[in-house]
């Protein structure tokens, strides 16, 4: 019998930074002080009590499988938008500020999976990408259970018409109308529709809007910014 599949979504609330990345940024890539940044990453680990796998997010589609349990404080996995693992007491954390964290779970097979998904991303097809990787550690993607975490919402992405457009002919159901009545995208929305075509059923979300909510970390609000985390693991049986 495999553990329980937990998952956890970071705020603004606690940690070492200051200034514009005040104070729990666990980004390595946004210019905060690289001291506070591993005092707020050994935190997480402490306080979930498990090691966590952190990536280093291009906008793109490659997928990690994290078949050995990480040593503290070690590098970022290089260009990598999304991890997989059947590893119990391994957390995978992917980060975000606007983007949508996804993470994923088969929690028969014992087998997770977390992916940055933006707009660039969603649209190279990041969700099913990472679902391959799922099932090739013997997920089956009827089993899965997805979590859509805090994004921009479609009420506050504003976007050129093209780009609208663009992103809904690659991931349908993404274009919306902005409170201000302006194309816009909802990512989240695009997301649902896809997974739920690759035979995912059971797929949830975090509605907080990260420009909305200033217990989170918003780009597009205040950049330069950090990045909370999204994260899930397997306990250990």
């Amino acid at each position: 019998m495999t553990g329980r599949v937990r998952r956890v979504v970071t705020t603004r609330a606690g940690g070492r930074s200051t200034g514009r990345f005040a104070r729990f940024n666990l980004s390595a890539g946004v210019d905060d002080a690289p001291a506070a940044v591993s005092a707020n990453r050994a935190r997480v680990s402490r306080e979930l009590g498990v090691p966590v796998v952190y990536l280093q997010q291009v906008h793109g589609i490659r997928v990690a499988t994290v078949d050995a349990v990480p040593v503290p404080g070690e590098p970022d996995r290089p260009h990598t938008d999304a991890a997989v693992t059947a590893l119990p007491g391994v957390g995978l954390a992917v980060l975000a500020a606007d983007c949508v964290p996804v993470l994923l779970a088969d929690p028969h097979a014992g087998v997770v999976g977390a992916a940055h998904a933006g707009r660039v991303g969603a649209a190279a097809g990041v969700l099913p990408a990472v679902l391959d990787a799922m099932v090739a550690l013997g997920a089956r993607a009827g089993a899965v259970e997805v979590l859509l975490g805090p994004a921009v919402c479609g009420g506050c992405y504003e976007v050129p018409a093209a780009m609208a457009a663009e992103v809904d002919a690659a991931r349908p159901g993404s274009a919306v109308r902005t409170r201000r009545g302006t194309p816009g995208l909802d990512l989240r929305a695009g997301l649902y529709h896809q997974l739920t075509a690759l035979g995912v059923a059971r797929v949830g979300g975090d509605p907080r809007c990260t420009m909305e909510d200033r217990d989170l970390y918003s780009h597009r609000r205040d950049a330069p910014t950090g990045r909370q985390a999204a994260i899930t693991w397997v306990e250990e049986s």
